[in-house]
């Protein structure tokens, strides 16, 4: 049973590493941001920063960015749209 267990995970491992290839092969690169960066941007009408924490990352946090709206990362088509493409989305 632990071998059954043990070989399972690690099937989740590689199916999750292809989704992960497949999806940074055909979304766009985005540009990264540091700290220092994205702090005089807060609170800019055109900057949506969105948190993608989930679970235990999320309830857990003791810290979280002041106005960032939470969402889920396994269901972008859920959210995406309501975004304006206009504005600079920040994920975190």
């Amino acid at each position: 049973m632990k071998a059954r267990i043990i070989i399972f995970g690690v099937c989740l491992l590689g199916m999750a590493s292809v989704v992960c290839d497949t999806v940074s092969a055909t979304v766009p690169q985005a540009d990264t941001i540091t700290r220092e960066e994205l702090v005089p941007l807060l609170g800019r009408p055109d900057v949506v920063v969105i948190d993608l924490r989930t679970g235990r990352d999320w309830t857990d946090a003791t810290l979280k960015i002041k106005g960032a709206v939470r969402e889920d990362p396994m269901k972008p088509g859920m959210w995406m749209d309501k975004y304006p493409k206009d504005k600079m989305l920040v994920f975190y």
